[in-house]
């Protein structure tokens, strides 16, 4: 199980602290996604959720760090490979 988590990870066209305590498990979750894993099994491995028992909620919340997660793989690593020349 992760780090204490939000439903929803912070919108924001920059890298949030949030992103940076949560970087492990946006690549646990490209990766699941990738294989084609369950989503219900991965929200439950990685969040800790019920999805039978909170349906809405693990879905919310599976599909909104995954979107997040896949914006860091597009948009976001440009961010982090320009602070680290800074």
């Amino acid at each position: 199980m992760t780090k204490a988590f939000l439903d929803r990870p912070p919108e924001s066209q920059e890298i949030t602290k949030y992103d940076r305590e949560h970087m492990k498990l946006y690549f646990r979750l490209l990766d699941a996604a990738s294989e084609g894993a369950d989503w219900q099994e991965a929200v439950s491995i990685l969040f800790g959720l019920n999805a039978d028992l909170e349906p809405v909620r693990a879905r919310h919340v599976y599909d909104t760090h995954l979107a997040r997660a896949r914006w860091m793989t597009e948009q976001g690593y440009r961010k982090l490979a320009r602070e680290s020349l800074h």
